[in-house]
């Protein structure tokens, strides 16, 4: 990957990837009021979206609620899938509604048989996911919990994708989308996280960028393809713990991110 140096525009190297240092990034957007970066509906166009069946994981709170929601409000068909579900999600009146679905689970997830009931996906949106909140330094490491964000992070879309192909629930030209981090580039750790620290979470998001490739290599022929998303950054219960730098790097309401 080619980074970008923070004096060169975003207009000038249109086809190079991103900076890795986010707030000189979100700080460069702002001064050449970039709105392709800052107005996300510049770009945006969610119309395509209207009578398509969507699965969305992880979707009773947080982003994959403001993802529920989204769909919802442009007529997409939305099929929850949660482990448990919420009022504000009940509230959407979702097309179908899985609860009981653990991600972690070899057998909650091994098939969705008769669990879905009114045919096949136009789209997968893996969103569930767990971020452990103590800072994880070499004097405070939870081997425990790095391994339950692997599981859910990682393994659980592979779960519930392989599941969804093998019940034939997601056909030819269907997508799989993974929501997944920029926190899983291993080549901006340096930058990033330049002390280190917060294993569990990267280790997790690397490990789900490699399944998501992985698996886009083995459906495409099927012409299924797959996205690997990062939504950004969110101001979601999930993130603040990182609050204090919520405006400094550009966090947004997880309507936007969404």
């Amino acid at each position: 990957h080619i980074a970008l140096s923070p004096t060169t525009t975003m207009a000038e190297e249109q086809e190079q990837y991103s900076i890795p240092d986010q707030p000189a990034r979100f700080a460069r957007a702002k001064t050449e009021n970039n709105s392709r970066y800052l107005d996300i509906t510049t770009v945006y166009d969610p119309s395509f979206l209207k009578g398509l069946r969507v699965a969305v994981t992880g979707c009773n709170r947080g982003i994959g609620l403001a993802l529920a929601t989204e769909l919802t409000s442009q007529g997409a068909k939305l099929i929850a899938i949660n482990r448990s579900s919420s009022k504000e999600l009940e509230a959407l009146n979702p097309d179908e509604s899985l609860v009981g679905i653990d991600v972690t689970s070899d057998d909650l997830c091994a098939t969705f048989d008769g669990k879905i009931t009114k045919g096949p996906l136009d789209i997968l949106i893996n969103n569930a996911g767990y971020f452990y909140e103590p800072l994880e330094k070499l004097d405070s490491l939870n081997f425990k919990e790095q391994l339950k964000q692997i599981d859910i992070c990682a393994l659980g879309p592979l779960r519930i994708s392989a599941a969804l192909l093998k019940d034939g629930y997601l056909k030819e030209g269907s997508k799989i989308v993974v929501i997944t981090s920029q926190g899983g580039s291993i080549s901006w750790r340096t930058t990033q996280n330049p002390t280190g620290h917060d294993y569990g979470h990267h280790m997790s998001k690397a490990a789900a960028n490699m399944m998501s490739v992985l698996l886009a290599q083995e459906v495409k022929s099927k012409n299924i393809c797959v996205g690997i998303f990062h939504p950004g950054f969110n101001k979601t219960a999930m993130t603040a713990k990182y609050k204090e730098i919520w405006e400094i790097e550009g966090a947004v309401d997880s309507s936007i991110g969404a």
